[in-house]
């Protein structure tokens, strides 16, 4: 299965560069993984909706560039669905049983994704209700698909 994370900005952070490197290479014996980044708009303080609005579209319209028809699209969304490290991992194992050889998982910018976005997304999953920035989140994700990867194949790691 190819696993792609697909994301706004950039990490500047090298412990979290490290980490994601670090995730990646754990990950290339289970899957082929794919990271994209796509600029990401300034955000000044106090924005208007209209204005947050228009960055997010901006941005959402960068990440829509990478999808094709084809994709699962998982949009990460603080009012996706829920699921524990199990459940994530049935998740991704049931994709593959049916066929999907290819999942999207899509990281907005410091204000998320647009709703149009969201409406292309074919699930939106979210990791908590607490907000985490958007370059930490992609550590996190990697290290889920990891987890669940692990679980999937009964392999000692997610306890």
């Amino acid at each position: 299965m190819k696993v792609t994370i697909l994301a706004v900005g950039k990490v500047k952070e090298k412990y979290l560069r490290d980490g994601i490197a670090e995730y990646a290479k754990r990950l290339s014996r289970y899957c082929k993984l794919e990271i994209i980044e796509v600029r990401d708009e300034k955000t000044p303080d106090h924005l208007s909706r209209v204005e947050e609005s228009l960055i997010k579209a901006k941005e959402s319209e960068r990440l829509l560039r990478y999808i094709h028809e084809d994709d699962y699209v998982v949009a990460l969304a603080i009012h996706g669905i829920m699921l524990d490290s199990v459940g994530f991992s049935k998740q991704i194992e049931r994709l593959g049983i049916s066929g999907i050889s290819h999942i999207v998982f899509a990281i907005g910018g410091s204000l998320g994704l647009s709703e149009e976005f969201l409406k292309r997304a074919d699930y939106n999953l979210s990791f908590s209700k607490l907000t985490f920035p958007h370059q930490l989140m992609r550590m996190i994700l990697l290290e889920q698909v990891y987890r669940g990867y692990r679980i999937m194949n009964h392999e000692p790691y997610h306890k």
